[in-house]
């Protein structure tokens, strides 16, 4: 049917009025809301951006159910870049943020992710081992992992990393894997040249990067494992790659530590030690630290490569240092760990074990933890050196360990991983693998991942993945259901 004159004319004034909204003349949207970043930790921060919310009104924003910032818009209706807590209690998975129009009750919503996520060899560049942020597992409730899923990866000495819901793994045969971290479903796998010895993945910025017996460090898309670059060094490389503010550190059995641009590979600068290294560098305050067979510990500049400060041990060093406080420490093959000041190198204590330290401490509040080839795992004061408590494993630890929440988690050459609580060093669960692990432990969103000898990377979870608590999906709050809280001050633009 044809329209008359009359109607067509009505239809014109109608989408002429949806244009008049706003003073600059845009479409007369609803309100809505922009998030930056998308997805980050609990404790962390999300810059709210809201429009189209009515000129010089109030809108309070929530993370869930929580009135968390009251915003105020300006006269074209929009607030840019409120500060928004996220809460340090909220569990991994998909929220919501929501702001609403204090008086006329508009709004709008978007996702974001919570996650705590480990993305390369003992958590962040610093080594300390430590996932401030996990707040599923906890001592109180560990007992209650359970095998999740279990992936067929080949013989693995390598450490897991976890990102964006993936989980990374490489194995001595000569691959890196990408499994869904929460169900275990393959996403890619990639091949590199020769084998992966004990060289874990680091993933930063969509890119995972682990070195190779034959020579190169090599980087792969981390969403499709397409290859990206390699590069050369002058030797096999078990250390782990660490990446920090575009750029990749590493060392080789060439006797030396490399820098390389994250995004290309192209070599930056070069340092040299008296003999192979097997440490992985660990990188603070612009400084990177590194251990080698010659009995040192050596600190360079990061941007130069220059060399800062030598450290002697007794013995060789194939324990990766950590970072904390101002302190370096890092174990030896004399049976010792060491604490040294990070700004000079001078010593500060000595602590023996029973045998030789082969994995990276691990630093939480206070404490810094071991293991040793005498089948034990050590926590002695982070300040002093003295001796807290002793746990003993049934056979020699090479795995670094990790703590979260207050529990240490460690795998043994005994085929097991272990939990123990951080402060009394009381065993807390045991679950066995098919072989030794050596294969340090990573703890994110409420799991925990290692590979084993047996050729299988194994996740763990509460109940073997069915605890609701973080396994469920969540919706979106109802806009009238949420209550604005009248005590909150502005957060002017």
């Amino acid at each position: 049917m044809r329209r008359s004159g009359f109607g067509l004319r009505l239809a014109a004034l109608a989408a002429a009025a949806a244009w008049l909204g706003g003073a600059s003349g845009a479409w007369a949207a609803g309100p809505t809301i922009a998030l930056s970043p998308t997805e980050n930790h609990p404790g962390s921060t999300v810059q709210v951006s809201g429009y189209h919310f009515g000129a010089n009104k109030s809108v309070d924003i929530y993370f869930d159910t929580t009135d968390e910032v009251l915003a105020f818009t300006d006269s074209t209706g929009k607030f840019v870049k409120i500060p928004t807590p996220v809460p340090a209690n909220t569990l991994p998975g998909t929220h919501y943020v929501t702001a609403v129009g204090r008086h006329n009750g508009e709004g709008a919503q978007a996702p974001f992710t919570v996650n705590t996520d480990w993305a390369q060899f003992h958590f962040s560049p610093k080594l300390q081992g430590l996932n401030a942020w996990e707040n599923v597992l906890a001592s109180d409730n560990v007992a209650g992992l359970d095998v999740d899923w279990t992936a067929a990866v080949g013989e693995t000495y390598s450490s897991p990393a976890v990102v964006n819901g993936v989980v990374y793994e490489a194995s001595f045969p000569g691959a890196l894997y990408a499994f869904n971290a929460g169900t275990g479903a393959p996403l890619w796998s990639a091949t590199t040249a020769s084998s992966i010895l004990y060289s874990s993945p680091a993933v930063a910025n969509g890119v995972v990067y682990v070195g190779c017996e034959d020579d190169n460090l090599y980087a792969f898309n981390a969403t499709t494992g397409a290859l990206l670059w390699t590069a050369a060094t002058g030797g096999a490389i078990v250390s782990s790659p660490a990446v920090v503010s575009g750029v990749v550190y590493v060392g080789s059995l060439d006797h030396k530590l490399y820098a390389f641009n994250a995004t290309s590979g192209a070599p930056l600068w070069t340092a040299t030690t008296g003999n192979i290294i097997y440490s992985s560098p660990a990188v603070a305050n612009g400084v990177v630290y590194v251990g080698s067979f010659d009995h040192k510990l050596y600190a360079f500049d990061a941007t130069s490569g220059a060399q800062l400060w030598t450290a002697p041990t007794g013995n060789s060093i194939q324990s990766s240092p950590a970072v904390a406080n101002r302190i370096v420490y890092v174990g030896s093959y004399d049976d010792k760990l060491y604490a040294f000041n990070a700004a000079t190198g001078a010593q500060l204590w000595t602590a023996t074990t029973g045998s030789v330290i082969e994995g990276c401490p691990a630093v939480a509040n206070g404490v810094v933890y071991v293991g040793s080839y005498d089948s034990n795992l050590y926590a002695f004061n982070a300040a002093s050196g003295a001796l807290l408590w002793s746990a003993t494993t049934g056979n020699s630890i090479f795995s670094s360990p990790a703590v979260a929440n207050g529990v240490v988690y460690v795998g043994s050459y005994d085929h097991n991983l272990y939990a123990f609580d951080a402060t009394s060093g009381a065993s807390l669960w045991t679950a066995a693998t098919g072989s030794l692990v050596e294969s340090s432990p990573a703890v994110s969103n409420g799991m925990v991942y290692a590979g084993s000898y047996d050729g299988n990377l194994y996740a763990y979870a509460l109940n073997g993945g069915n605890d609701a608590r973080y396994r469920g999906k969540r919706k979106p709050p109802a806009l009238s259901s949420l209550q604005p809280d009248w005590n909150l001050r502005p957060a002017r633009n």
